[in-house]
């Protein structure tokens, strides 16, 4: 109930007394007229000339004593279950019998958390069952796919002019990273990488997969002698592919 509702309930026991006291002169005439009884009536009178209008304002019907009451210190412990390990009512339940010896229903783990607001998480936290689960990418042989990804360096000085560029590769199964940085950005260091790359990998390196924007200086390296590997551009915009380069710069 908003407050402008209890507002109102206050106007109208206030315009009752009012009746009253100026219209009827008579308290049982009034309360036949509002349909209400003389307890009642007396109730809101006592606590008008008590409390002023605030008394009569609805309150709560709360019991002030309640020997079934789950202690505080029960409700803290489930509070902490459910917000530091996502638990559901009836491992919560579960865990408080086993290792605090205290016995609350499922039901009753859930009444409160729904009283908190915490019977439902976040999507991020829920259970997802296994079939659904993320699943990493990966490929079933070292050297099946090997992404590589060119990245600019910003210069450390604000005035300085000089570029570089970071030649990044990972492979796609055993995630090994290569990395190496040229000042030019051309076939010679795209040879170069790959030519190094080769010899650092102790495995031997079948594809090399890159987004459009790096395949043109690495489909030299990928075709020259010293390379021997197949070459796989993807025509997709380059947030699509070469994912774990990319993310091997950070």
């Amino acid at each position: 109930m908003t407050d402008k509702e209890l507002d109102k309930n206050a106007a109208r026991r206030l315009a009752i007394i009012r009746h009253a006291r100026e219209v009827t002169g008579n308290v049982a005439m009034t309360c036949r007229y509002y349909g209400i009884s003389r307890q009642i009536f007396y109730t809101w009178y006592r606590r008008y000339e008590t409390e002023g209008l605030a008394g009569l304002r609805d309150r709560s019907k709360r019991p002030q004593h309640c020997p079934h009451e789950t202690p505080a210190e029960v409700v803290a412990k489930i509070i902490y279950l459910r917000t530091s390990y996502h638990f559901g009512p009836a491992k919560i339940s579960m865990y408080l019998k086993r290792y605090h010896d205290v016995e609350v229903s499922n039901s009753g783990v859930w009444r409160i958390l729904k009283r908190l607001d915490l019977n439902r998480l976040p999507a991020s936290q829920r259970y997802k069952r296994h079939d659904r689960k993320w699943k990493r990418y990966e490929k079933p042989m070292p050297g099946r796919a090997v992404q590589v990804d060119v990245k600019f360096i910003a210069p450390l000085a604000s005035g300085s002019r000089k570029r570089y560029y970071q030649f990044t590769a990972i492979d796609d199964c055993t995630r090994l990273r290569v990395l190496r940085i040229y000042d030019r950005l051309n076939q010679k260091t795209a040879i170069q990488f790959a030519d190094y790359l080769l010899d650092k990998l102790p495995f031997r390196v079948e594809a090399i997969q890159t987004d459009i924007q790096d395949g043109w200086c690495l489909r030299k390296a990928a075709h020259c002698p010293a390379g021997g590997v197949r070459l796989a551009v993807d025509r997709r915009p380059p947030v699509f592919v070469a994912d774990r380069s990319e993310h091997a710069h950070a």
